[in-house]
């Protein structure tokens, strides 16, 4: 079911492979600096890259600009801009990762794999707004610390795209005490527990 993501977005061989070099990378680095957890790495492909590819289907038409914050191994950043480099070449990709171990796999991912993307090596809190269009964090904080960020680094009209786990419930109703948003929940395609949040006109209460 889950390869099914790859077929519904009509990528090429190409992307396709490019993933999987991708896929190889994290692998042979997650091993030194533990980009991913060792019960992941048989499932790298499902748990990571393919969780990661579906979120390319919320990006919204309009958008020019993409952030990720806390991007770690490059999920879901690095796999995104695999997949905008076919389908969206407008799009510009920024990660945020303060781990300078993290951050130097991702220079090197990213000249290994041939991406046009932005690495910024800074704590989120000590950077300039980012004034993204869209914004994303994977297995980052709560989200109520996520709307945190989303309101000093997302565009006044941007939306912002949380992947959640299966407390996914419970973090939403903590986060509605202190800010109103617009909502939409999508159901992820590899965790049946999982959700997506799609969250747009952010402010607090």
């Amino acid at each position: 079911m889950t390869d099914d993501i790859l077929t519904a977005l009509d990528v090429s061989r190409e992307t396709v492979e490019r993933l999987r070099r991708f896929e190889a990378l994290a692998g042979k680095w997650s091993r030194r600096i533990n980009l991913v957890s060792s019960a992941d790495l048989p499932h790298l492909w499902t748990r990571h890259i393919l969780d990661s590819a579906q979120l390319v289907r919320f990006a919204p038409e309009s958008g020019a600009s993409w952030a990720d914050l806390g991007s770690g191994g490059g999920f879901p950043a690095l796999v995104l801009a695999i997949l905008f480099r076919e389908l969206r070449p407008d799009m510009t990709v920024t990660l945020v990762e303060s781990d300078g171990r993290k951050a130097a796999f991702l220079h090197h991912a990213t000249a290994e794999l041939g991406l046009a993307v932005r690495i910024i090596t800074q704590r989120l809190e000590s950077i300039r707004p980012l004034d993204a269009d869209v914004l994303s964090a994977r297995a980052l904080a709560p989200l109520s610390t996520l709307l945190s960020h989303a309101e000093r680094h997302l565009s006044p009209d941007g939306v912002a795209i949380f992947p959640k786990g299966r407390n996914w419930s419970e973090e939403l109703a903590e986060a509605r005490r202190n800010w109103q948003f617009e909502l939409a929940i999508h159901e992820s395609l590899t965790d049946v527990q999982a959700r997506i949040l799609i969250i747009e006109g952010l402010s607090r209460v």
